[in-house]
């Protein structure tokens, strides 16, 4: 369960009818429920990447697997494709706080490790379609294009357990409120999900959020 903001004691500050009236950080932990899916862009679309090139990697060593926090953003905040307000709010107002969380969310750090018992979850190599040192597979599935044209997809998934640790800073302003935010997150990730194929991989849910 997600834990409600703490106040330390103290009476929370007035806020405003709609929005907060001060910038909130909050550290958020989430735990994978589903695979988790990859297919990070190269740039164009003319490069063709092997499946281990499509995983977000970091660290000293390049071998942290990762998801970048503008994934979150999209999440958060995308109009033209899938994300958590356009999923579950009115289709009359889930553009207004989709651009809200635009404005005044911010996500860090840029490349957010997953997690195993505490530790980031390295990747080794494929042997045949796995990675044995962190889990990671290939999904080979078959997408169907206009005029049912076929469009093989291949692309590396992550399994469970996994967890993501981060900063989430709701900055001040008259839209959005920290309850209205964390209600639309948590029920995003478990109708929605992260990554690649969201609604499919990438489902969690909140279990630390103060």
């Amino acid at each position: 369960m997600a834990k409600e903001a703490q106040t330390n004691g103290k009476e929370p500050k007035t806020r405003s009818e709609a929005g907060t009236r001060e910038a909130i950080t909050r550290t958020i932990q989430l735990r994978g429920l589903t695979d988790i899916m990859f297919d990070r862009y190269p740039g164009d679309n003319d490069t063709k990447l092997e499946p281990w090139q499509k995983l977000y990697l970091a660290g000293e060593e390049g071998r942290t697997i990762c998801l970048p926090s503008a994934n979150i953003m999209s999440f958060l905040s995308a109009q033209n494709t899938d994300s958590a307000p356009k999923r579950l709010l009115d289709p009359r107002k889930y553009k207004a706080f989709a651009q809200a969380c635009g404005s005044f969310v911010t996500i860090n750090p840029h490349m957010i490790p997953f997690l195993r018992d505490g530790q980031p979850i390295l990747f080794g190599k494929f042997t045949g379609e796995e990675d044995k040192e962190s889990g990671v597979r290939i999904d080979r599935r078959v997408a169907r294009l206009k005029d049912g044209i076929p469009n093989p997809k291949v692309r590396p998934v992550l399994p469970p357990p996994w967890e993501l640790h981060f900063q989430l800073r709701l900055l001040p302003n008259r839209l959005i409120q920290e309850q209205q935010l964390m209600n639309v997150f948590g029920e995003g990730l478990l109708c929605l999900g992260l990554g690649t194929f969201r609604g499919q991989f990438g489902k969690a849910e909140i279990v630390f959020w103060e």
